[in-house]
């Protein structure tokens, strides 16, 4: 379905189109991992897509229009959370899914390009947004779920804990130069699950 004002690349459609978008955003995600932002090229990338390159410009418009329509895609193709009835094992499942994505040759790769895009392009930087936002939505309801079940003080905000799992992972990802592996993943939740329940995640903290 089509809406009015919407964005190049945002529309959903199916069939045909569908497999183009699929075909596109692939090459574009290939293009960036392999020579980052300030190399991509919508000509390029439709070559490599084997679409027509006006196919690309009409749909997507610029750059800028693709690689949020990739983030967008791949914010929608991202696993689902992990619901074990513990709140650490929910976390170390959302910390190793992160950890697994960072560590991946091609989507590690690809993440980069895209956080050093969105440092100079304000079109990325909202997609990043809206991607990062999307994941944390999706595993909120873990820590809901975990104060309800009297694991975690009342007023806890699920949103700032699983950004707390997440978030030096990123951090030790575009800094560290050693290994990001499971046991540092699990260490984040750890930490995260330790300072939730000491009360650092309160809406009054």
């Amino acid at each position: 379905m089509e809406y009015e004002g919407a964005d190049p690349g945002t529309v959903r459609p199916g069939g045909r189109t569908a497999r183009v978008r699929a075909a596109v955003l692939r090459a574009a995600g290939d293009a960036m991992a392999e020579g980052g932002f300030a190399h991509l090229d919508l000509a390029d990338i439709a070559r490599r897509a084997e679409v027509g390159k006006t196919t690309v410009y009409r749909r997507w418009g610029s750059v800028t229009g693709l690689v949020a329509d990739l983030l967008t895609d791949m914010a929608e193709q991202s696993l689902p959370r992990t619901e074990t009835g513990s709140l650490l094992d929910d976390l170390k499942a959302n910390a190793r899914l992160v950890q697994r994505t960072l560590t991946d040759p091609r989507q590690g790769a690809l993440f980069k390009a895209v956080i050093a895009a969105a440092t100079c392009d304000a079109r990325t930087a909202q997609a990043l947004h809206r991607f990062y936002e999307t994941q944390v939505e999706e595993w909120a309801p873990c820590v809901q779920q975990a104060v309800a079940r009297g694991e975690l003080p009342e007023d806890t905000d699920p949103h700032e804990v699983i950004r707390a799992v997440s978030a030096p992972l990123y951090y030790r990802f575009l800094t560290a130069d050693d290994h990001l592996d499971e046991a540092t993943a699990d260490r984040s939740a750890q930490a995260a699950v330790a300072a939730a329940r000491a009360g650092v995640y309160t809406r009054r903290a």
